[in-house]
């Protein structure tokens, strides 16, 4: 089974539009072609207007005008009425990965970590209540999707994620499991939020996540928090594996220790 993002609602986007209505400096224009933009992943490349409608809950007529727009602006193309972006999306991102410490310097270090182990190894933060990888060192295609600097994952059933949440204030975490739907993605993921909790409760105390087949039938992951000097987690480190291949113990006892030392030297990167 692939993982994929899931999609906003119109629910969602209704309940977006009523928080912003009395804000106004907010531009419903441009949220709306970002919402396009994010609705292309790995799974849909290629994407009609009624597909994209879909997706982000905006009306077809106000897609076709954010298309418009992208295709001027040399952000899209379009073909036999499907959609796609063309790589100048890319400078969106650029200035971000290319001025942020952490982006930049935690290549070494995470190059390091995958030869070393010979498993491909992730650097990622919590955004919008999704897990963003800010640095990857792939060492082989373990999943059915491509993860790269800058892919999504859902939070709740991925071993970085979960490292993240465990680390939130419980205000915080009580907020996002309100907010998040969580839906399965494989038949063992973890679904109810009082033992989403209680897996949470037990991260934090170990110091650190390991996931069982919950995002991908065949894929193991191993995540440890990363704090930045002020001891707060801002970000999360792991290594994903065929589960047939790794077992949970040689997790434990070989990836974790070269984990937490990385762990340890991307820190003083953080502030």
């Amino acid at each position: 089974m692939s993982p994929e993002r899931p999609v906003q609602t119109p629910e969602d986007l209704a309940d977006e539009s009523a928080a912003v209505a009395s804000d106004p400096n907010f531009m419903l224009s441009l949220a709306r072609g970002l919402q396009v933009l994010q609705a292309f992943s790995d799974q849909r490349r290629s994407l009609t207007i009624a597909q994209l409608s879909h997706r982000t809950g905006i009306p077809r007529a106000s897609v076709r005008r954010c298309l418009h727009t992208l295709i001027a602006l040399g952000y899209a193309e379009a073909e036999n009425n499907h959609f796609s972006l063309k790589p100048k999306v890319l400078s969106l991102g650029y200035s971000y990965l290319s001025s942020t410490p952490l982006t930049v310097s935690a290549h070494p270090y995470l190059n390091r970590i995958s030869r070393s182990l010979n498993e491909s190894c992730s650097l990622a933060v919590l955004q919008d209540d999704e897990v963003l990888y800010v640095g990857r060192s792939a060492a082989s295609r373990i999943m059915s999707v491509s993860l790269t600097t800058g892919s999504r994952l859902p939070a709740y059933c991925t071993a970085l994620g979960r490292v993240l949440l465990a680390h939130l204030p419980p205000a915080e975490l009580d907020a996002y499991l309100e907010r998040v739907p969580l839906k399965a993605m494989t038949e063992v993921t973890v679904v109810n939020p009082e033992r989403l909790k209680e897996i949470l409760d037990g991260v934090r105390a170990d110091g650190y996540a390991i996931l069982e087949e919950e995002l991908e039938i065949g894929l193991r992951s191993i995540a440890v928090p990363v704090r930045g000097a002020s001891g707060n987690v801002l970000a999360a480190l792991n290594i994903g594996a065929h589960a047939a291949r790794v077992p949970k113990r040689k997790m434990q006892d070989e990836f974790l220790p070269a984990l937490l030392q990385g762990a340890q030297e991307l820190s003083i990167l953080l502030p």
